[in-house]
C-alpha cells in the first residue's frame, strides 16, 4: 500500500490541490453572491433624492448625516446612539390608514426577530411632526409594543426630517409644491450598516411574498444577520 501511494504521490498531490482550489472558488463565489451593495444617491430613483446629492456616486462619501430628534419618551436621540449599530430606518405617520399599519406590523415582527441582537436597532421617523408629538408617539409605541431599547420613534423639526429623508436615506418623495418640506413617505425599510452606509431597500409592506421588483422583510432579516456576522461595525 505504501508503495502504491509513493508511486502515485504526485497524482494524489495534484488531486488534493485541485480539490482545495475548487473549494476556494466555490466559497468565493458564494461570498460574492451574498455581498450587499453600498448605495449612493446616483443608484436610487431620482424622485426620492434631493437634487443637491442626486448625482453623488462616491460610496465612501455617502453616509447618514448627523441628526437630533426626540423619541417616544421625550429623550434626545442622535446619530451617536446608532454609531456602530446596524439599523433599519423608515418613515411613517400615526394617522396613516393605507400602508403604515402594514409597515408597523412588519416592523413589530422585525423587532421580535432582532430583540436579542445587541448590535441591531430600529428607527422610525414621522413625516407629520406637527401632529406626531412625543405624547402621540408614546401612545403609538404602547399600542405596538415597542421595546424602547431597540426601537426609537422620533419627531422633530419638519425641515430637518425632510432633508434627512431626501439627502441621507433617499426614501421620501416631495409632496405638494405649495407647501415647503411636504413629504410623501414610501413603503421602504432602509438597512444601514455600522458605518452609516445604506446597504439595502426593502418593501416594508411585504413580509415574505417573493417579488422580483423588491426585497421583502424576511429578506431584510437575512441581510441583517449576514451583516452582523460578516462585516465589522
Amino acid at each position: 500500500m505504501a508503495a502504491f501511494f509513493k508511486k502515485y504521490r504526485y497524482f494524489f498531490l495534484f488531486f488534493f490541490l485541485l480539490c482545495v482550489g475548487i473549494m476556494i472558488m466555490f466559497y468565493n463565489a458564494l461570498a460574492w453572491r451574498k455581498a450587499l451593495p453600498v448605495y449612493t444617491p446616483s443608484m436610487v430613483n431620482p424622485e426620492l433624492v434631493d437634487t443637491l446629492v442626486q448625482h453623488q456616486a462616491n460610496k465612501q462619501k455617502h453616509i447618514i448625516a448627523p441628526f437630533k430628534f426626540a423619541n417616544q419618551n421625550g429623550d434626545t436621540i442622535t446619530n451617536k446612539d446608532y454609531d456602530g449599530k446596524i439599523y433599519v430606518a423608515d418613515f411613517f405617520f400615526t394617522t396613516c390608514t393605507t400602508i403604515c399599519p402594514i409597515m408597523g406590523d412588519n416592523m413589530v415582527w422585525l423587532q421580535d426577530q432582532i430583540k436579542d441582537m445587541p448590535d441591531v436597532k430600529l428607527l422610525s421617523h414621522t413625516v407629520t411632526p406637527d401632529i406626531d408629538n412625543v405624547a402621540v408617539l408614546k401612545a403609538y409605541a404602547l399600542k405596538k409594543g415597542v421595546i424602547d431599547q431597540k426601537w426609537n420613534l422620533v419627531t422633530g423639526d419638519k425641515k430637518d426630517i425632510f432633508y434627512l429623508a431626501r439627502q441621507s436615506y433617499l426614501a421620501v418623495k416631495t409632496g405638494s409644491p405649495d407647501e415647503m418640506y411636504d413629504m410623501v413617505h414610501t413603503e421602504n425599510f432602509i438597512l444601514v450598516d455600522g458605518k452609516g452606509r445604506i446597504r439595502g431597500f426593502y418593501d416594508g409592506t411585504n413580509l415574505d411574498t417573493p417579488d422580483p421588483e423588491a426585497k421583502n422583510v424576511k429578506q431584510l432579516l437575512e441581510d441583517i444577520q449576514w451583516l452582523s456576522k460578516h462585516e465589522s461595525k
